[in-house]
């Protein structure tokens, strides 16, 4: 028994190793593989106390070992609770912003999404009450739960003609939005998706949608 739990313990700590080994640190932004046959890198949050803050710009890529690493993912929590970080420029390259990436950065008030952005993840941009707009790209398919909820500076925003989904909670609390657009595209809207959205005076539905969840506009 204790062999077995000194083995577990032993092959933890090895895999721990080998994913701080993958992670590195170019010009004060930390990445980690995401890829090593696509030569593809995330941005992930840096160990404690070291935080991001001010004006960041991510590359389009970064090299690694004699190598050139594609950014293609904001990954998850790694700019969470950052408060003093203002605008952040993404690459062109960037496909997915993961969960909880941007979570309670309240000092965020500028970001403009890549067009090659298809996934907005859970809490990506929840509590970012700084945002006072945001353009969705054309190829957006998905905005995940609680995307942007508690976002009370968003006044209007605009759905892309590609998007299907719009996740549970997602713009819950956005008590400032007065103007959203839905796409003929979408499918789908989640439980709550707009509740507390108290500013909205009018709404118009798709044709094609096929689901509304409960209390989406409660």
């Amino acid at each position: 028994m204790k062999r077995k739990l000194y083995f577990g313990i032993l092959l933890v700590c090895l895999l721990s190793f080998l994913g701080r080994a993958q992670a590195f640190e170019v010009d004060g932004i930390y990445y980690a593989i995401s890829s090593s046959a696509d030569r593809t890198v995330k941005v992930v949050k840096p160990e404690s106390p070291a935080t991001y803050e001010g004006n960041i710009v991510i590359p389009d890529s970064v090299p690694y070992d004699g190598e050139t690493y594609r950014v293609t993912s904001i990954g998850g929590s790694a700019f969470s609770r950052c408060s003093s970080l203002t605008a952040i420029d993404l690459p062109e390259g960037l496909t997915s912003i993961e969960d909880h990436a941007f979570y309670n950065c309240e000092g965020l008030t500028e970001i403009a999404l890549p067009a090659g952005l298809t996934n907005i993840g859970e809490d990506a941009f929840n509590g970012c009450t700084g945002l006072t707009e945001i353009a969705l790209p054309a190829g957006l398919t998905s905005i995940g739960g609680y995307a942007f909820l508690g976002c009370t500076g968003l006044t209007e925003i605009a759905f892309p003609e590609s998007l299907t989904s719009i996740g549970s909670y997602a713009f819950s609390g956005c008590s400032s939005l007065t103007e959203i657009a839905f796409p003929e595209s979408l499918t789908s809207i989640g439980s709550y998706a707009f509740s507390g959205c108290s500013s909205l005076t009018e709404i118009a539905l798709p044709a094609g949608l096929e689901s509304i969840g409960w209390g989406a506009f409660y």
